[in-house]
């Protein structure tokens, strides 16, 4: 059997309990996961690129044992599909927490899959644990100082306190 390849494409920017969630679900679909973070020129992240790759293999590190080695962080720009291909994936997996997120979610798959018919796109239901967090949520009650810990990984949580108490 070949191995399983897959990308899990997002901004990361926090990652969150529920970014890790569907990463570890990932890892029982796909041998080796990309979790790609995506560059947007006109956009500028909370975290670097360079936090933000730091961030998640840590959280991978201390969340998924040894699993955390079926991991790699890669950064990209342009269309989720050339990634996808970059990288030999054959699999883009997609996280969702509702249905909002499933319409918006099939109308890029069918996109992609005009695109790129070689790529399989799987939706991994978010744990009902996390489906209400977002990444924008995250950073805005950062941003006030609330009480993130809830919704991310104590690593994340660090950082925030420490972008946001300077």
């Amino acid at each position: 059997m070949s191995e399983r390849t897959a990308l899990y494409a997002g901004s990361f920017d926090p990652l969150t309990n529920g970014h890790l969630d569907v990463l570890k679900a990932s890892l029982a679909v796909a041998d080796t996961v990309y979790a790609a973070i995506g560059i947007h020129p006109g956009k500028k992240p909370l975290f670097s690129f360079e936090e933000r790759v730091a961030l998640i293999e840590a959280v991978s590190k201390a969340e998924l044992g040894s699993d955390h080695a079926r991991i790699r962080v890669v950064a990209f720009d342009g269309l989720v599909v050339d990634s996808a291909h970059r990288h030999g994936c054959t699999i883009m997996i997609r996280g969702l927490r509702d249905g909002t997120d499933l319409d918006y979610e099939m109308q890029m798959a069918g996109m992609n899959e005009t695109m790129a018919p070689d790529l399989q796109t799987v939706f991994l239901p978010a744990s009902p644990s996390v489906r209400t967090i977002t990444a924008t949520l995250v950073r805005q009650i950062a941003s006030m100082g609330g009480d993130i810990r809830p919704f991310v990984p104590a690593a994340v949580a660090g950082a925030l306190t420490a972008k946001f108490t300077k």
